[in-house]
């Protein structure tokens, strides 16, 4: 699994054993960036950033750093539907953008049914729908992008309160990838101890 942690100073990029949980290729991220949100294209990791408007470029097996790329506001969560990079940025709002120059080519606004969905974060593409986490709650939520709006809503607050509740430093859900073999989902968050395996009905 490749995985991007965020912190000022302590921000890095890893690719992990997910049956011992440690790095296999590591680098540093330079410590005036909070690394946010990664996806991969053709064997590109793209990284973005949390307030410094400014994404990297890596290549997927060696971590060589290819480019740097530039947006407007925050770098929050990234996926990819095979064609664009989506990209969140802590509205409800998600960017779709140009998968080799990553110019902005369209926003779609979420909403469910009480009106625009904030603090999206974290994404993941599947099969035609994206899951993401609303940041500073423990819910993930699935969207058809296409409608722009939540399908549905999965409560994770019975694991959080079972396994992480007593975890110091613990911090809010935030992370999701997909198995596409065993159509299983991984779920963390910031400085948590434990990884989960978990299927969505």
């Amino acid at each position: 699994m490749y995985e991007s942690t965020g912190q000022f100073g302590q921000s890095k990029l890893a690719k992990v054993d997910l049956k011992t949980g440690q790095d296999l290729l590591k680098i540093d991220i330079d410590k005036k960036y909070f690394g946010e949100g990664i996806t991969m294209v053709k064997n590109k990791l793209f990284m973005v950033t949390y307030q410094t408007e400014k994404g990297f470029v890596f290549d997927a097996k060696t971590f060589k750093k290819l480019s740097e790329f530039s947006y407007k506001g925050e770098g929050w969560g990234m996926t990819n539907d095979g064609k664009q990079i989506i990209m969140s940025n802590g509205t409800n709002n998600l960017s779709y953008r140009n998968a080799t120059t990553f110019a902005e080519e369209t926003v779609k606004a979420i909403f469910d049914e009480n009106g625009p969905v904030a603090n999206i974060n974290e994404l993941e593409y599947v099969d035609g729908c994206i899951y993401a986490n609303i940041w500073q709650t423990n819910y993930i939520v699935k969207i058809d992008p296409k409608q722009g709006k939540v399908v549905a809503k999965y409560d994770l607050t019975s694991i959080v309160n079972q396994y992480i509740t007593n975890s110091p430093n613990a911090d809010v859900l935030n992370g999701i990838a997909y198995n596409k073999k065993s159509k299983t989902f991984y779920i963390t968050g910031k400085n948590w101890p434990l990884l989960f395996e978990i299927k969505f009905n």
